[in-house]
């Protein structure tokens, strides 16, 4: 059998502001000595999984993305094709990058984004960065889809929100990070509201049918409380995954489970 690529892969589901979850599992993962090799991500995972191998901290990415409000991320917009921009993310990305291209990261990326036109998830880990990240967070009906080549693109999720397949056979060993828990949910009024928990049900299939694919996997239940667009509670939100990681360790040799 060939020896894999990778040691450790770190796959990143998307959720939205839940997707600071995802940088306190990284947190947790570092004080372990546990550092992926090549990362695979959609959606908010893929947000923070550009930032993360362009070089950033887990705690310097929580400065970048910790605005405190949904309206320094998006902007209500004209609901031709989406009913906010997702404007500030777009300038975050651009004016915090230092590669340009995916062959500039320091860590290996895969970003997933849903084909509109041929209905298929398409996989971006060459040229140009900022494009297809933007289109795998472009959560249909929320935002408005991007074209890249004459394709138009939303969000990863829609197709696939826990996209190990890029890196599944590279890697001895896999990290799954699920921030898209469902539960019951009381007030489920207004388009934006209604288009986000629509949104959410379709992804939450994922970890049930992918969970054994993992050598370390963390879902946080407790993300249930919070929405998609939610960046206000984004401390709280990182919390939860770090502290989830850190008891998911607890359950496992990471030594011999790791080879550290």
């Amino acid at each position: 059998m060939p020896e894999k690529k990778y040691k450790i892969g770190l796959v990143l589901s998307g959720g939205g502001a839940r997707g600071f979850a995802h940088l306190g599992l990284i947190e947790a993962l570092h004080e372990a000595g546990i550092y992926p090799d090549i990362i695979s991500g959609t959606s908010a995972g893929a947000l923070v999984g550009v930032l993360y191998a362009d070089g950033y901290s887990p705690k310097e990415i929580m400065k970048l993305m910790d605005h405190g409000s949904t309206f320094d991320f998006v902007r209500p917009a004209m609901p031709r094709e989406g009913l906010l921009q997702i404007s500030g993310i777009i300038k975050i990305l651009k004016s915090s990058l230092r590669a340009k291209t995916f062959e500039e990261l320091k860590i290996p990326l895969f970003v997933t984004a849903t084909d509109l036109n041929n209905g298929k998830a398409v996989r971006f880990s060459k040229g140009e960065l900022v494009d297809p990240v933007i289109a795998s967070s472009s959560i249909p009906v929320l935002f408005q889809p991007v074209i890249i080549n004459n394709v138009h693109y939303v969000d990863g999720g829609v197709m696939d929100n826990l996209p190990v397949k890029p890196i599944e056979n590279k890697c001895k060993y896999l990290i799954g990070s699920f921030v898209n828990p469902v539960g019951y949910t009381e007030k489920i009024t207004g388009l934006i509201t209604i288009a986000e928990r629509a949104f959410q049900l379709n992804m939450s299939k994922e970890a049930l049918e992918k969970e054994n694919k993992f050598d370390l996997f963390v879902a946080p239940t407790e993300l249930v409380k919070y929405g998609v667009l939610d960046p206000e509670k984004a401390e709280e939100i990182f919390q939860l995954g770090y502290k989830a990681t850190k008891e998911k360790l607890k359950t496992i040799d990471i030594v011999k489970c790791f080879d550290l």
